[in-house]
């Protein structure tokens, strides 16, 4: 399928707003991420431990804690394929083993 190439641009932070050039298919997910992005680094932003830091300083830390949450469900995917490769290599095994009997 040939997905059609849409030209949006999103706002991240106080930056000037960013072009890209992306499927249609993958809008909601674009502006899903943006979304979520801006609404962390506005909560931080206001924090009072945080008032010192800059807005790119901000960003920065925003950006690291999405970092870990991809590796953090990167791991856990890794440990669920294996997981179900081992239960589908004994369902195998329990099948052989009743049709061989």
């Amino acid at each position: 399928m040939n997905d059609k190439q849409l030209n949006i641009s999103i706002s991240i932070a106080d930056l000037p707003r960013i072009p890209l050039k992306i499927p249609a298919s993958s809008e909601p997910l674009v502006r899903r991420a943006e979304e979520n992005i801006n609404i962390l680094w506005r909560r931080w932003k206001e924090r009072e431990e945080f008032k010192e830091k800059s807005s790119a300083q901000i960003l920065a830390m925003v950006t690291f804690r999405f970092a870990q949450l991809y590796y953090a469900n990167l791991d856990a995917s890794e440990s669920l394929r294996q997981t179900l490769d081992g239960l589908e290599a004994e369902f195998d095994r329990l099948l052989l083993r009743d049709t061989v009997s």
